[in-house]
């Protein structure tokens, strides 16, 4: 038994060919952890706000000196960094996009890469603090990037396995749709990429 946390980052609903490769993921964790629980977060539907003035202020105020306006202005992080704690396995659907992430998406990232509370910095060096999680990314992208003379310009997989992997999450696979904007390739393309689940 698992608890599975889904971020959707793609408006695109049913349309959708991240969604519809995270999904395929999610069936299969469930499939393979019965009595399996999903928390769905949307992005696309209740999206974190960029990170202002104050938000990065009360980031660096210690719990001691926490007011209620610097309380406040941590809402939305404490509530993204809970639910990503609570979670076992963690499936991100994650469209290329200009050769990037959806901002909905990178301020998400924002909101739960805390110092002191998701990663710290010692004389050691920086260590990340969220560990004991799987991740799988489900990627979907109008050309093929996995190989190619298009791979530099993944800045998908390669920036979330970092950033990622420097709050702990170094338990990460990529599964991808890709090619799907060639013509008459799409359903093909999704198949591909559902075929290549593996956990």
């Amino acid at each position: 038994m698992k608890k599975i946390l889904h971020i959707i980052s793609s408006p695109k609903g049913q349309a959708s060919f991240s969604i519809k490769l995270g999904n395929a993921v999610i069936e299969q964790l469930k499939a393979a952890y019965p009595g399996s629980t999903v928390k769905v977060r949307d992005l696309t539907q209740t999206p974190f706000p960029h990170l202002e003035e104050a938000t990065l202020a009360a980031f660096y105020t210690p719990a001691s000196e926490q007011t209620t306006a610097t309380k406040a202005a941590l809402q939305h992080s404490d509530e993204a960094i809970a639910e990503l704690m609570a979670a076992d396995v963690i499936v991100i659907g994650a469209p290329l996009w200009n050769f990037s992430i959806p901002s909905v998406l990178k301020a998400w990232i924002d909101h739960i890469a805390r110092a002191g509370i998701t990663f710290k910095y010692s004389d050691a060096g920086a260590e990340g603090l969220v560990k004991g999680k799987t991740v799988y990314v489900a990627m979907a992208s109008g050309g093929v990037y996995s190989s190619g003379p298009y791979q530099v310009y993944d800045y998908v997989s390669t920036y979330l396995k970092s950033v990622l992997g420097f709050m702990g999450m170094t338990d990460l696979k990529v599964f991808r749709a890709e090619g799907v904007a060639y013509p008459a390739q799409a359903e093909a393309a999704l198949q591909k990429g559902l075929d290549s689940i593996a956990l």
